[in-house]
């Protein structure tokens, strides 16, 4: 199936990080929807508000607007999508967002850390940043948790675009 995105391929040791499909639409849809994860943070949507997030993110690739956005993880064992990690940028926000979503079942085995250091040493060496940034609702442990295996440390502040998220602080050191 076609990529939507001028995306790199980054792999990790368990993980192709590729740009996002078509076909990915479904399994995303599904996860903003109905995720267990979501519904807790109180954070579904409508498959309406999924389809145009999907297309928000396939957007920030294009090398004229951000030239990053989110990468579609597929487990290279299984070739199957596990999840998202990306960098994404919305009109009203400060700063660069380092982002994660893993979809039910790959939880708690270490791929939000494995891609997202991956990110980052791609936002380093290939686009120059020097810092990158996590919103991070104060009740979410398990992405704090990623967020200080990650080497970030939040400042306690809040993000303005998100009240009930705290401002994580991720330096870009070799």
């Amino acid at each position: 199936m076609k990529h939507l995105s001028t995306a790199p391929k980054l792999t990790t040791q368990r993980l192709v990080m590729r740009g996002p499909k078509q076909s990915d639409l479904a399994e995303f849809t599904r996860f903003m929807t109905s995720a267990p994860s979501m519904k807790a943070q109180g954070e579904t949507i409508t498959p309406e508000q999924a389809w145009f997030g999907f297309l928000i993110s396939i957007g920030h690739w294009h090398w004229h607007w951000h030239g990053f956005g989110f990468f579609t993880l597929e487990e290279k064992q299984t070739g199957q999508p596990v999840g998202r990690v990306g960098l994404i940028k919305h009109s009203d926000w400060p700063d660069v967002e380092l982002a994660w979503h893993l979809f039910e079942g790959a939880e708690g085995k270490g791929f939000a850390t494995e891609a997202a250091m991956a990110v980052k040493q791609w936002a380093r060496d290939d686009l120059g940043r020097d810092k990158l940034y996590s919103y991070i609702d104060v009740e979410n442990a398990r992405s704090q948790a990623v967020a200080k295996r990650l080497g970030a440390v939040t400042d306690g502040t809040r993000a303005p675009h998100e009240p009930e998220a705290e401002v994580w602080i991720h330096a870009m050191e070799d």
